[in-house]
């Protein structure tokens, strides 16, 4: 087995400050917003795997039947050498497309992408265990900052999955890609999973589930800020809501403060009003058309060449060319 590597671009506080600032801007704005990474401390984690198997929630299911059925046809068409991916990399999709890379003889490299330093070692160490002749070379980073020192060996497929990049705002999107496509070399390839639009309540109910997992999930990013910030929330003092929005096709998670309050945050030396009523955005999660997001691409400087759905047409997996 060769032991993975594991490159860190984040210093040791870089989570604590990230989240200072976040806060600091996001509630003082009016409209008041988080950012939805700060959902996933462990326990955010652990409610978001609930998520996945809840069934109101079909992108992850969604997802993973189109890799079991495309896999190969990504792994012959791209004939990459080094598979990285933006995000976790244990899951069971990543091994779907290890597997096929593998299979397919051209597979040489692994570089998965985090900012859990934790997680990633733990991940790179289970991978390289499981795929012994497979050099794992893990970056401990951000993907909005952290793309230009991906490392791996030409050709290259990026794969980022899960619909993640329908949490990022329409600008925020098209610097993520065109950042993307400044580190890739022409021919080297993206592979974009991406939620689709469809019936407004089919979308609805996946962010509003009968169990509660969802609100649960939603509230974790105030236990967050009061662990970190010495804030004073009370978190049962606000209401998860789910809202789509057709104008935008994409759907905004909030919380409703369900009485008027004054909430301390120490370490940020602020103290925030909120009104009865008054909602904090955590997160959008547009849903995409193929027209859309190929429009996207190409407006980055990527090329589709092959799009995939599930056999229900709810979810939308693209291999795209850098050109």
């Amino acid at each position: 087995m060769t032991e993975p590597v594991v490159d860190v671009h984040l210093a040791e506080d870089h989570a604590a400050r990230a989240l200072a600032s976040d806060a600091r801007a996001g509630l003082s704005a009016s409209p008041k917003s988080l950012p939805p990474k700060w959902f996933y401390d462990a326990r955010g984690s652990e409610l978001f795997e609930q998520i996945t198997r809840l069934p109101e929630y079909y992108p992850t299911r969604a997802e993973r039947e189109i890799l079991h059925a495309r896999a190969g046809e990504i792994a012959a068409t791209s004939q990459a050498h080094t598979l990285v991916e933006l995000g976790s990399g244990s899951s069971e999709k990543t091994r779907l497309l290890l597997d096929a890379l593998r299979d397919a003889g051209t597979l040489h490299q692994f570089v998965p992408l985090d900012v859990s330093g934790s997680a990633l070692r733990d991940a790179a160490a289970a991978l390289a265990e499981d795929y012994p002749s497979l050099l794992v070379h893990g970056v401990v980073g951000d993907f909005t900052e952290h793309l230009a020192l991906l490392p791996g060996e030409a050709p290259r497929v990026v794969a980022f999955l899960g619909g993640t990049i329908g949490n990022l705002l329409p600008a925020e999107r098209a610097k993520f890609l065109s950042s993307l496509r400044d580190v890739l070399e022409p021919g080297e390839w993206l592979l974009l999973g991406t939620d689709l639009v469809k019936d407004a309540e089919t979308v609805r109910v996946a962010y509003d589930d009968s169990a509660g997992v969802t609100a649960e999930f939603n509230k974790n990013v105030l236990h967050v800020l009061n662990r970190e910030l010495g804030a004073d929330f009370d978190v049962d003092a606000f209401d998860h809501v789910a809202l789509w929005d057709a104008g935008q096709e994409w759907i905004e998670m909030r919380l409703r403060a369900t009485r008027a309050m004054r909430v301390h945050v120490p370490k940020l030396g602020m103290t925030v009003s909120f009104e009865d009523g008054e909602e904090l955005r955590t997160e959008i999660s547009a849903k995409f058309r193929r027209e859309g997001i190929t429009g996207e691409l190409a407006e980055a400087g990527f090329e589709l060449s092959r799009w995939w759905t599930d056999t229900q047409n709810r979810f939308g997996l693209s291999l795209s060319r850098a050109v």
